[in-house]
């Protein structure tokens, strides 16, 4: 058994056997209220699942197993000669709850370039599609494909025991995790680089050979993905990719249908594909103002005409967040090092100045801050990456961290198939006609 998997085996029975006594003696115990804003506005806040990785703050963002990400860039290990932490040290991080030595950092490096083959066949499923189809329509259709590789459902199929169903989840995790960044850079390569591959290097760590099979060399684009990789990789469990992973999962599919699952609510324009929308808005903007140099009042009046089309602004506002994204705030001391005098950087600063304020004036925005989108475009397109429809692909390879970590904890954990209960508009009209009647003879 190797060393990884040892420590989780030792923290999940632990935390098992805690938590069935836990339920066991308070079970019965009411910790959140349902109102009806949030029946029917999407189940909003309603505390009804456990995720083990992560936990989102309103007002100081998304803790990794405790840690704030200022926390984690100082203390995960980084690549030699590199600031930006190793997204493998935060996968070690949410999966047992432990900061990672520099050892054991190497070692997940080395036994994700180990595991790292893909099969013939996932490529060949790939070129079967044209290759003007979306990005995550391949994305997703390739992990489907790595999944004839299964551990879990050869073993399964063998007679697997509930006991050892995160055992053979692992491995499905491991796989996937270390195979992921090779599909991701081929159907890069494929779809906007006419198919001209690039060989993976061992010798780099996982962000640095996924930068490297991108095409886009230099230490600074390795030290971006490496942040990027780490700062995308989960936002507790109730966002839309991460559920989607997790409920597909409770049905005890593997962890490639799971994962699927999740980037296929990852490609919506509300979730993941936002980030795309943010830099086709920037430079719609700029083309409309005609300059790459706007100033502050020319970004303000292009903002507030956007506004009074009944438009939003992409980029701003959380349905949790409460104050800035941390992770816009990591990106943009990234871009404050390394790549200040941009022109579409200095846009993105600009307009962090100016949108906040036109909103708040609006008086009904509860955030009127910039989420981790509003930044992420800017950078990538100061490197050569052009290509907005990808982007949500680097999204879903770094969201995989978090989400198949949380669900070798869900098969550890015993956790059962989710099936909440739903009503009917005429159960509400009902309910609602009981209360007031019951209201009024009392």
């Amino acid at each position: 058994m190797d060393p990884l998997k040892k420590k989780f085996k030792e923290k999940a029975f632990a935390l098992y056997t805690s938590n069935k006594a836990l339920v066991k003696e308070h079970g019965a115990t009411v910790v959140d209220q349902v109102n009806l804003k949030q029946v029917f506005g999407g189940m909003r806040g309603v505390k009804s699942m456990v995720w083990e990785t992560s936990q989102l703050d309103a007002q100081e963002g998304i803790r990794f197993r405790g840690y704030s990400i200022p926390e984690l860039k100082k203390l995960l290990p980084t690549a030699p000669g590199c600031k930006e932490p190793l997204p493998e040290g935060l996968f070690h991080l949410m999966l047992i709850g432990e900061l990672p030595t520099e050892e054991e950092v190497n070692w997940l490096s080395g036994e994700w370039q180990r595991r790292s083959n893909v099969p013939k066949h996932v490529f060949d499923a790939l070129e079967t599609l044209p290759k003007d189809a979306h990005p995550m329509t391949q994305f997703s259709m390739a992990i489907l494909a790595l999944g004839t590789e299964s551990v879990f459902n050869r073993r399964y199929a063998e007679g697997l025991g509930k006991s050892e169903y995160w055992d053979a989840t692992y491995e499905d995790t491991m796989n996937l995790i270390a195979r992921l960044p090779r599909v991701a850079s081929y159907i890069y390569r494929r779809t906007f680089k006419n198919g001209d591959h690039i060989e993976p290097d061992i010798s780099l760590d996982w962000g640095g050979n996924f930068a490297h099979m991108l095409g886009i060399e230099g230490a600074d684009f390795k030290a971006l993905m490496r942040l990027y990789l780490t700062l995308h990789a989960d936002h507790e469990g109730g966002n839309a990719s991460a559920h989607s992973t997790h409920l597909t999962g409770s049905t005890l599919s593997d962890a490639y249908k799971s994962l699927s699952s999740g980037m296929n609510a990852l490609a919506g324009p509300l979730h993941g594909l936002a980030n795309q929308e943010v830099i086709k808005w920037v430079f719609t903007m700029l083309d409309v103002l005609g300059t790459r140099t706007p100033s502050k009042a020319q970004i303000a009046e292009y903002v507030q005409k956007t506004i009074d089309g009944g438009k939003v602004i992409p980029g701003y506002g959380h349905a949790v967040l409460r104050q800035p994204d941390p992770r816009f705030t990591a990106q943009r001391a990234f871009a404050e090092e390394y790549i200040k005098n941009s022109d579409i950087i200095n846009v993105v600063w600009k307009a962090f100045d100016v949108v906040p304020p036109i909103l708040q004036g609006l008086g009904k925005v509860k955030n009127p801050w910039p989420n981790v989108d509003a930044h992420s475009g800017a950078l990538l397109v100061h490197y050569g990456m052009h290509d907005f429809s990808f982007y949500t692909v680097l999204f879903g390879v770094s969201r995989s961290l978090g989400v198949l970590a949380q669900l070798c904890w869900s098969r550890a954990l015993g956790f059962p198939l989710e099936r909440p209960k739903s009503v009917t508009s005429k159960w509400v009209q009902d309910y609602l006609a009981k209360e007031k009647e019951a209201a009024v003879k009392g």
